[in-house]
């Protein structure tokens, strides 16, 4: 599998588990958890300001932002929206970039001022994980009000979104 092609599926991952989050989320009871509520929405913001930052990065842009959040907090549904719209931004990036394109460097500058340097290849990969890190914070934070997260795993997304996977079962199981 090339790195191209794992990055397609790794952000259609990405897209299928922040809509899953941000769902539960709407479901969960404003006045009960407030808090919990807020700053499971100012995770998410930032996650998704850092995605913003570096898709202008990948393409040469402005981004306009002096710091990795916003100040003010979104309400739930536009940010779901930005969301979604930004997922969707990288997975049509990912159609149009070629494989060779991936390894070149690009120089930026960080929003606290510093330089960077990242291959397309290594931002993309910073922004699934650094997306999963912020999720695994809101389900943890989830979990501590006992509201559970939703399946947040690779595995999950993959076997839900190509059920024929769980038909090709390997002859021999591998041992764990």
């Amino acid at each position: 599998m090339s790195a191209l092609v794992l990055l397609r599926s790794l952000f259609a991952y990405q897209a299928w588990a922040n809509d899953e989050l941000l769902e539960k989320l709407a479901s969960l009871d404003s006045h009960a958890h407030g808090k919990e509520r807020l700053i499971a929405i100012r995770l998410l913001n930032h996650s998704h300001v850092v995605s913003k930052i570096f898709s202008a990065h990948l393409t040469g842009a402005r981004h306009g932002y002096s710091a990795d959040s916003t100040e003010d907090t979104p309400a739930l549904d536009a940010l779901r929206t930005d969301v979604a719209t930004m997922d969707c931004w990288y997975l049509d990036y990912l159609e149009s970039v070629s494989p060779d394109h991936l390894s070149e460097p690009v120089s930026f500058v960080f929003t606290d001022g510093d330089k960077g340097s990242m291959s397309r290849q290594e931002m993309l990969t910073h922004v699934i994980i650094h997306g999963g890190y912020h999720r695994g914070e809101v389900g943890r934070l989830l979990s501590q009000i006992s509201v559970a997260p939703p399946w947040d795993t690779f595995a999950v997304h993959l076997h839900q979104t190509e059920p024929s996977r769980r038909q090709q079962a390997l002859r021999e199981p591998l041992s764990a």
